[in-house]
């Protein structure tokens, strides 16, 4: 497998910035993972593992280590004896792919997840989801590489300790596993999700319930008014996605928070969470602290079209990203009492 030096990891992201890799390899067979584990611990060397780059802020100093591509690619799918379809996925292939798979095989449970730039291997990581549905809901198992053992073992989805936006693989094992291929469980001939507010505005005309295709259709649309889907040219979209996380909070700090905010003619919007908590749209936190879409701050801002996308308008640096995260933070915090919590991964920091 080749190793390569010095290689800009700008180009490997969609927001665009950051320096370059010390080390650089891209492992096309489950064999050259173990290779590059093998030759960063021979050297000593700390190891990340990049996906599509589209959830990364990279330091401008770079990553002083080896960077690790997944590039595996292949997808296969057979009907379990319930009668679920079982979608198996490598971690490098692209995930929109694999979600237009499985809605031309007329499967639901992944259709809202339609337009997410990356690959699939990156999806557990943080238990991505959008409008409405969440990779766990149908996650069966993941195959990866346990890099304690340098086995290859398969974790059920409870092993994955999913939670919102998050699982073990970002937070109690964090760097303990390469994610090698997933396994979805899909519904075959199952009904779309339109339970997104987003969704069901779209439909609220269409005398019947909406089909998968139309489903991702309608979320590919919506992503792209959003400037959420990655248009080439389209300055909105180089971003890492969402900048923030939506923050739940227990329900005696909503009811206070918003006692608070009515007292100042505003009205605070929440959705159900888990038991005794509700989740906050952060992007209405990040309006109301007076960050609107379009606000500038040198060569970075926020997206005309959706106020949690910090957006490279051009030659952004990662210290110009993190200024303007630092600010946004620093008065929802003030205003709100609410600490955001970043969704990209950051590397070389």
């Amino acid at each position: 497998m080749l190793i390569c030096e010095h290689v800009a990891l700008a180009p490997l992201t969609t927001l665009g910035v950051g320096g370059p890799a010390r080390y650089f390899a891209e492992a096309r067979s489950e064999a050259e993972v173990i290779e590059a584990v093998e030759f960063a611990r021979s050297r000593q060397l700390p190891l990340f593992v990049l996906g599509g780059g589209s959830n990364l802020l990279v330091a401008d100093a770079g990553f002083a280590g080896l960077v690790l591509k997944v590039g595996i690619a292949g997808s296969w799918n057979f009907t379990t004896p319930h009668q679920d379809v079982l979608f198996t996925a490598c971690a490098g292939e692209d995930w929109d792919t694999l979600v237009a798979q499985t809605v031309e095989a007329n499967c639901a449970g992944l259709e809202c997840l339609s337009g997410i730039p990356g690959t699939v291997g990156g999806t557990p990581v943080q238990n991505v989801g959008a409008y409405g549905q969440e990779v766990s809901e149908t996650i069966r198992e993941v195959r990866v590489l346990d890099l304690q053992s340098l086995q290859i073992r398969t974790l059920s989805n409870a092993e994955c300790g999913f939670t919102y936006r998050s699982s073990i693989f970002d937070t109690t094992e964090r760097d303990r596993y390469v994610i090698l291929q997933v396994s979805f469980a899909l519904r075959h001939g199952g009904r779309p999700g339109v339970r997104y507010a987003d969704l069901q505005k779209f439909f609220a005309q269409t005398a019947s319930g909406p089909t998968l295709a139309e489903v991702r259709a309608a979320v590919r649309e919506i992503r792209h008014r959003k400037a959420m889907l990655i248009v080439p040219g389209d300055e909105d979209a180089r971003s890492a996605g969402s900048f923030f996380k939506n923050p739940i909070v227990p329900q005696s700090f909503f009811e206070e928070l918003s006692a608070r905010v009515e007292s100042r003619g505003l009205k605070l919007p929440s959705y159900p969470a888990a038991d005794g908590f509700r989740k906050l749209p952060a992007a209405w936190l990040v309006e109301q602290a007076g960050f609107a879409k379009g606000y500038t701050k040198g060569p970075a801002g926020i997206s005309r079209r959706h106020a949690l996308a910090i957006v490279n308008r051009g030659d952004a640096t990662a210290a110009d990203i993190i200024a303007l995260k630092d600010e946004i933070q620093a008065r929802v915090l003030n205003e709100f009492g609410i600490e955001l919590q970043p969704e990209p991964v950051f590397v070389g920091f």
